[in-house]
């Protein structure tokens, strides 16, 4: 691949900064690992890696804020101006050599170089061993001793060196290996694959938190469902969640083209598609997991059947979340979700009610997500992506339950006011001037002041009994028209009835 290509690629200047500070210091610098790859894809890199000659205490020596508190000799340079670590994630790291992975994930023994030779070495795959130094801001040298380039324009994974050595150094990039597989839309290199599929046993001996991370980026790629293909074929899924592999070759009834499992994969990658959350993906992908430990069969149609999955599905997927240390909110919020996600069910017998309802059970903060896994769910049936009558009716009904209605409590006055400032008792009086101010402020909303309601209060008391009931029965009317239409308009929106 040719240099020009990353050229024009725009490295930001505070990068630049950092790699001028180093050579004028009289060291050397390069960018390497995903920083590299990303440019020569055309990607903005989320963080940025540079290494150097350059011992830590070296490199403090040249800028004024910094951060160094690891063995690895990694020094990251804090925002002057904020006095805070840079949002771009800058690591200064001295060329090293690690030897002895006991623990598989740290080196025994870390030493610093004065090659990027070693350092490059050290690497866990060629796509991330390439370093290019700077000129100016473009590019003056590039160092790829591994094949990167090769790698990238073949759109292969693949392990520097061994790659058994590789991952007997640190288990868990096995999973890095997949998760950058779908995140960059590249396969897997035929050693390296079959590597993973000898030694996945030893993710065993890799912590679930790290497990955790690298999953959530397997689930948050563009293409979840060929990572968790993946996760499944090379031996690695089933040491932290074998629940999902209990729907493999699981039948569902007629509404459903597929298994279980490729039901729940179908219903994860809408999720990725449609670009939504971690929740709602969490959420698409563990909804039907208790399916196979409820199946039955239909005495009447003969057709399988999963009663009460959804609430044995919540406490599977808890148990499996709280076993991965996701934090509470994540795990509380998914659950819900899982729990009520076949409450969309029929909108021939659902009501107004039902739906005010849920909402209560999930929070308004979550009804729209619940919705959107009921869409994931009906998507991985196999079925057209056409948003059908049926949905759009749920989503008529759901705003229709948010809505605040119009109501007397919407003044900037209540009874008790109306009390006060008119100097009478409890009665039904109270209750006609507050419907009768109710009809001046649907008609224009800009009266709904505390200080104009209170001067026309004490108008209205002034008026006869009828006069007062004639103005109150105006403003229910007024009121009662305004909802109609706001009813009206929601379901227009939706194109329902």
């Amino acid at each position: 691949m040719p240099a020009k290509t990353m050229k024009n690629s725009p490295i930001p200047g505070e990068i630049i900064s950092i790699v001028e500070t180093l050579e004028k210091g009289g060291f050397q610098a390069y960018l390497v690992g995903g920083c590299v790859r990303d440019l020569f894809l055309g990607r903005t890199p989320k963080d940025w890696d540079v290494t150097t000659d350059a011992t830590p205490e070296q490199i403090q020596s040249l800028f004024t804020k910094t951060v160094y508190e690891n063995v690895y000799g990694t020094v990251v340079v804090i925002n002057e101006a904020t006095e805070e670590i840079t949002l771009r994630n800058v690591e200064v790291t001295p060329y090293r050599l690690e030897t002895g992975y006991s623990d598989r994930r740290h080196p025994d023994q870390v030493k610093f170089s004065n090659k990027i030779e070693d350092d490059l070495q050290r690497r866990d795959f060629t796509v991330n061993a390439i370093a290019v130094s700077l000129s100016k801001g473009a590019i003056k040298d590039i160092i790829d001793l591994y094949g990167g380039f090769a790698a990238i324009k073949d759109k292969s994974i693949q392990t520097v060196g061994n790659p058994r050595d590789r991952f007997n150094e640190d288990a868990l990039r096995m999973m890095r290996a997949i998760r950058f597989a779908v995140e960059l839309g590249f396969s897997l290199e035929k050693g390296t694959l079959a590597a993973i599929h000898e030694l996945s046993s030893a993710i065993k001996d890799v912590s679930l938190e790290r497990i955790r991370d690298e999953f959530v980026k397997i689930v948050l790629s563009p293409s979840p469902m060929k990572g968790i293909e993946l996760l499944h074929e090379t031996g690695l899924l089933k040491h932290f969640v074998p629940e999902l592999e209990k729907g493999i070759g699981v039948s569902q009834n007629q509404a459903h083209a597929f298994t279980v499992w490729e039901h729940l994969l179908r219903s994860l990658q809408h999720a990725a598609d449609s670009k939504w959350g971690l929740e709602i993906r969490l959420s698409a992908l563990f909804h039907d997991i208790a399916k196979p430990q409820t199946k039955g069969v239909s005495r009447v149609t003969g057709q399988p059947t999963f009663y009460g999955h959804e609430v044995v599905g919540s406490r599977e997927t808890r148990k499996i979340l709280e076993r991965m240390k996701f934090s509470r909110a994540t795990i509380e919020k998914i659950t819900t979700l899982v729990r009520w996600h076949m409450f969309f069910a029929d909108t021939e017998t659902i009501t107004l009610s039902a739906v005010r309802r849920m909402v209560a059970n999930v929070g308004k903060e979550n009804i729209w997500d619940l919705m959107n896994v009921r869409i994931c769910d009906r998507i991985g049936t196999g079925r057209p992506k056409a948003d059908p009558y049926r949905l759009r009716k749920y989503k008529s009904m759901i705003e229709e339950a948010l809505r605040d209605p119009i109501s007397v409590t919407m003044l900037n006055i209540d009874g008790k006011k109306i009390m006060e400032v008119g100097q009478i008792a409890a009665g039904p009086k109270v209750g006609l001037v507050l419907n009768a101010l109710m009809e001046e402020v649907l008609d224009d909303p800009k009266l709904n002041s505390e200080e104009y309601l209170q001067k026309k209060t004490l108008e209205l008391l002034k008026l006869t009994e009828t006069e007062l009931k004639t103005l109150a029965e105006a403003g229910k009317e007024k009121k009662e028209k305004c909802e109609e239409e706001n009813i009206k308009d929601i379901r227009k929106k939706h194109h329902v009835a």
